[in-house]
């Protein structure tokens, strides 16, 4: 991830965490973009945005006071920092260590930063490389067959979209409308005239009424209803002859013609099915391939540790920690007090951020290329308090890194490519009544319609391309998020008080577990 995680929490709520001196340029600047329809709005912001300087203050200086002063805001975070040198000892123990005790003590982990870059020399910077090409050859080989398959797709509903018009006129021959019966005859007429009539060439009714002078004889063929019906028709013996003929095979055209039409459709599309379900497979195929790849990419900037021909290894990863502020256990601690319980509030969390940089030596321990990293290890431990929009827009954010582009490789060729053709697969594979359809589509018009009025604009978008929708009702990332009512700054300031509480347990008893001087 290229934005720094404690910018960006400062981008999402700058009234808190963000530096006087920029707040109001953050502000303008995430407002713009929002207004702007920028997803990555708050990426924007935190390019500019600064975190407040974390200051140091005794947890009782804070605790004491009415929870409505909001005491927390007046020092919103709280940062412990620690190195530790396992020259050694393997690295992974503090890693693991560190991520049982979050995911005990805050209930939820999760792992928002994962980078490393080796040095060129080393045997760990080849054998990642190779691997990484790996991946990216398997992934291309699946990539071309997809791209084979939506050439097909695409020729399929070409096809199948020229037979249902055909099959329309077929249909309309048994309309109660005597206006679409005609219409109808006179289409299937042209089309036998253009595409089996002409066969015959110079005998055909285009090359008599040209060649040989029967010009009344195409007028009289597309005039005619029926076979007996040309016996009626003003003509002379010798036109009325070559006219039965044709009408007579017209009439078994038409019949031949609309059986093998519709048999013909229904296989394409069954065709388009299966190839509709392999081209979703070849995703699915290519996808775990393709983050593997990314996965292996050094995408972390190397710093003067990074000696070419030294063996090193260089890592950073952030774990964050959250944990829900339950009103009802600090309503009965004394922090809030009991009408909070019944005020209607977002929910609130304890975040901490933690953050390890390692500076290893990759030393292989088995001959089948698994490497135990030896080395130092710098920790840093912060605190937020963040309510549930905020979080949510947090991890919007990061997820919006190099690996939304990487997916963006095999999205753009299923995924994206099928959202083009969408309308037309749900058209073409779902059976639907035209009656039903048409009344189904009435009713989602004015349900829509009824949400507008309603200040309510977040509708379900179709299938697997639709926008992810929020867990917090109506909420969207791509919205401003809500200021913090009178009621929810107590709570959000008792979050902070809370958060900082941990944040500075964690430093404590990793210390203490490590055999560190602690207080």
């Amino acid at each position: 991830m290229a934005t720094d995680i404690h910018n960006l929490i400062a981008a999402i709520n700058p009234e808190i965490y963000c530096d006087p001196d920029v707040k109001d340029e953050v502000k303008k600047t995430v407002k713009d973009a929002l207004a702007n329809g920028d997803k990555d709005a708050y990426v924007q912001g935190a390019k500019i945005a600064k975190p407040k300087e974390v200051e140091f203050v005794d947890p009782e200086k804070i605790i004491l006071g009415n929870p409505f002063d909001t005491p927390g805001f007046k020092y919103p975070s709280e940062k412990h920092e620690v190195s530790y040198d396992l020259a050694m000892q393997s690295l992974e123990p503090i890693y693991f260590w560190l991520l049982d005790y979050i995911t005990e003590e805050y209930k939820q982990s999760s792992k928002i930063i994962d980078n490393f870059v080796s040095a060129p020399g080393s045997g760990h910077y080849s054998e990642v490389g190779q691997k990484a090409t790996r991946m990216q050859e398997e992934a291309m080989k699946i990539m071309g067959s997809a791209n084979t398959v939506l050439r097909s797709i695409l020729n399929i509903i070409y096809d199948l979209k020229e037979f249902r018009m055909r099959l329309q006129d077929y249909d309309k021959l048994e309309s109660e409308n005597k206006e679409e019966r005609t219409a109808a005859w006179l289409a299937l007429k042209q089309i036998w005239m253009d595409n089996v009539d002409i066969k015959r060439g110079n005998g055909s009714l285009n090359g008599l009424a040209q060649q040989l002078e029967f010009v009344t004889i195409r007028d009289a063929f597309m005039a005619a209803k029926s076979l007996e019906n040309v016996d009626e028709l003003d003509l002379n013996e010798r036109v009325q002859r070559i006219l039965k003929q044709r009408v007579a095979e017209f009439g078994k055209w038409v019949k031949a013609s609309e059986r093998e039409l519709r048999k013909r459709f229904e296989i394409e599309k069954s065709y388009l099915k299966s190839q509709v379900a392999s081209l979703k497979l070849y995703a699915r195929w290519a996808k775990p391939y393709l983050k593997a790849a990314k996965q292996l990419e050094q995408r972390m900037d190397p710093d003067a540790s990074v000696v070419n021909l030294f063996n090193t290894t260089l890592m950073e990863l952030t774990v964050l920690g959250e944990r829900q502020i339950k009103i009802n256990e600090e309503v009965g601690m004394g922090n809030l007090p009991a009408m909070m319980i019944d005020v209607p509030q977002r929910k609130y969390f304890m975040i901490v951020v933690s953050e390890l940089k390692f500076r290893s030596i990759p030393d292989r321990n088995d001959q089948r290329g698994g490497y135990q990293f030896r080395g130092r290890v710098d920790l840093a431990f912060t605190s937020y308090a963040l309510n549930e929009q905020e979080l949510e827009v947090l991890k919007d954010q990061v997820d919006r890194d190099d690996l939304q582009d990487l997916f963006g490789l095999v999205e753009g060729a299923t995924s994206d490519s099928l959202g083009e053709v969408q309308v037309d697969l749900d058209d073409l594979l779902e059976d639907k009544d035209p009656e039903e359809e048409a009344k189904k589509k009435s009713e989602e018009k004015e349900e829509s319609e009824r949400k507008e009025k309603d200040g309510n604009p977040f509708t379900s978008l179709f299938g697997f391309l639709g926008k992810k929708k929020s867990s917090n009702g109506d909420f969207s990332v791509e919205k401003p998020i809500p200021e913090d009512s009178e009621y929810e700054e107590a709570i959000r300031s008792q979050a902070i008080i809370d958060a900082r509480g941990r944040c500075g347990k964690l430093y404590g008893t990793f210390k203490k577990t490590y055999q560190m001087p602690a207080f």
